[in-house]
C-alpha cells in the first residue's frame, strides 16, 4: 500500500511542474485524493458492498469534483491533473501511467449492462475537455485531443483531434523518437504536441528538440575520435543538466502558469 502511495505522489512530480513539495501534493491534489477514494470504494465494491462502495465513491465526488464508479478499473501510477468534472464510468478500465485532465469523461453509448466504457491502455494521455465514449480501446501510449470526442478505437502510438476524433499522426517517426528522448534528458515533455501540430511554438520547440539532439550526436562523436587520438587528456567533462537547479528560479511564474 506504502508502495502506491509513494508512486503516486512521485507521477505527480513527475508530470505536474507546479508541484513543490509533498505536503503540497498530499493536501491539495484532488486528483490524488480522488484515486485513493476510488481504491476504498473499488475494493468495498468487490467485497460486495455496492451499496457502502456507492456512498464512500459519491463522498469523494463531492469532495474533489471527480466522480470514479467503484466498479472502474485502474492501473498503478495513474495520474489526474486539476480534475475537475472528470468522469469515468463503471466498466472503464484504464492501464498503467496514464494521464488525464479536466473535463474529461470516459462514459457509455448504451443503456445495456455488461462492457460499455472505454479502455485505455499504458501510457495514454487524454487533454482537457475530451469525451471518450462507448466499449472502444485507446492504444498504448495513444494521445487524445483536447476537447476531442472519440467513439472508434484508436490505434497504439496514434494521436486523435477534433469532432468527430480523428487521427492526425498513427505512428512515432525515428525523428519524433529523438526529439523525446531528448525532452526526457532535459526534463522537459510537449503533452501530446506532434511534428503536425498547428502551434507554433510546438512547432519550434520541436525543431529546437531535433537540433539540440543532432549537437549532442556529434559532440559524442567528436569525443570519441578525440580519445582514440589520444587527444582527450585534460579536458573538462561536459556538466550534467541538473533539471531542478534550472528550473529553480522558475517555480514561480511555472505556477502561476499552471494555475
Amino acid at each position: 500500500m506504502f508502495q502506491r502511495i509513494s508512486e503516486d505522489i512521485e507521477c505527480v512530480f513527475e508530470r505536474d511542474p507546479a508541484a513543490r513539495n509533498t505536503l503540497e501534493v498530499l493536501t491539495a491534489y484532488p486528483g490524488l485524493h480522488a484515486i485513493w477514494g476510488h481504491r476504498l470504494s473499488s475494493m468495498l465494491w468487490r467485497y460486495h458492498l455496492k451499496w457502502l462502495a456507492r456512498v464512500a465513491s459519491h463522498l469523494f465526488r463531492w469532495l474533489t469534483g471527480i466522480e470514479i464508479h467503484p466498479g472502474a478499473t485502474i492501473g498503478c501510477r495513474f495520474f489526474i491533473d486539476h480534475g475537475m468534472g472528470v468522469v469515468i464510468g463503471e466498466t472503464a478500465e484504464i492501464g498503467n501511467d496514464c494521464t488525464i485532465y479536466h473535463g474529461v469523461t470516459l462514459g457509455g453509448t448504451s443503456w445495456d449492462k455488461g462492457k460499455r466504457h472505454p479502455t485505455l491502455e499504458d501510457n495514454v494521455i487524454i487533454g482537457a475537455g475530451a469525451k471518450v465514449l462507448g466499449p472502444i480501446t485507446i492504444g498504448a501510449s495513444a494521445k487524445i485531443g483536447s476537447n476531442s470526442v472519440v467513439v472508434k478505437d484508436v490505434p497504439a502510438r496514434a494521436t486523435v483531434v477534433g469532432i468527430p476524433g480523428h487521427i492526425v499522426t498513427s505512428s512515432i517517426d525515428e525523428n519524433e523518437d529523438k526529439r523525446k528522448q531528448q525532452a526526457k534528458k532535459i526534463g522537459f515533455t510537449a503533452y501530446g504536441e506532434t511534428q503536425d501540430s498547428a502551434d507554433p511554438v510546438a512547432q519550434a520547440v520541436n525543431l529546437i528538440l531535433g537540433h539540440l539532439h543532432a549537437v549532442d550526436s556529434r559532440i559524442n562523436l567528436i569525443d570519441e575520435k578525440l580519445e582514440q587520438a589520444g587527444l582527450a587528456e585534460g579536458m573538462d567533462e561536459l556538466p550534467e543538466l541538473d533539471v531542478k537547479e534550472l528550473s529553480s528560479g522558475d517555480d514561480a511564474s511555472a505556477g502561476d502558469k499552471k494555475e
